[in-house]
């Protein structure tokens, strides 16, 4: 399962690329916005970081608004994709851009249904919001079964990019049901390293090292 960083901070994009752990970014209006920087000058950066796809999203909500947008992101660099949301005129631009060698990402999913429309418009990505749909009574990693089932029956090329990622777990069943890609915040992707049983490993380790009086170099 590829790993995507959901966010706009390059410091922290950085920091996880040095261990091997990003393949790719996600950024979207709301993480632009917490970031306090201009948005073209941050995705040009995250582009210069990886060489992973950068999900850059468009903000206008008709077809054409929609192309005259992701006609200045794709200019930034060949590893941008155009972010749409699912919407009747976000499947027509994703059709176009992909059409035209593209990479989109749709994202907004909340249903199968949805993510059928999005593989039938030739999405590179679908990203089904499994948080946000914990949130409002539903089972997100039903969902998320559901897509990859679907989209295994018809061969779809269309990936499957677990989104809205809250916790460790959300990750862990991703990567069960056989999710192609997952993007979670910086903090979440951090907390996969940690177990209480490799911290205290590590510490008595260290003490029966200190004792033999040692240093290495």
């Amino acid at each position: 399962m590829k790993f995507f960083v959901d966010t706009a901070d390059t410091a922290e994009i950085r920091d996880l690329a040095a261990s091997g752990l990003v393949d790719g970014v996600t950024t979207n209006p709301s993480l632009i916005a917490k970031s306090g920087r201009q948005f073209l000058e941050v995705v040009e950066e995250i582009c210069g970081i990886t060489d992973g796809p950068v999900s850059a999203e468009v903000v206008a909500l008709d077809h054409d608004g929609m192309m005259r947008e992701a006609e200045i992101l794709r200019k930034i660099a060949d590893n941008v994709t155009i972010k749409v949301p699912l919407t009747i005129d976000g499947l027509k631009t994703c059709k176009a851009l992909t059409d035209d060698g593209t990479m989109v990402n749709v994202t907004l999913c909340f249903s199968a249904n949805q993510a059928l429309l999005a593989a039938k418009a030739g999405a590179t990505f679908i990203s089904p919001f499994v948080g946000r749909h914990d949130d409002v009574g539903f089972d997100g990693m039903a969902l998320i079964r559901d897509i990859r089932l679907i989209y295994d029956n018809y061969a779809f090329d269309t990936e499957i990019l677990v989104a809205s990622v809250r916790h460790p777990v959300h990750i862990l069943e991703s990567a069960r049901i056989g999710a192609d890609v997952m993007t979670a915040p910086p903090a979440v992707i951090r907390q996969l390293v940690k177990h209480p049983l490799t911290d205290k490993g590590i510490e008595g380790f260290l003490a029966d090292w200190a004792k033999t009086g040692q240093s290495i170099g």
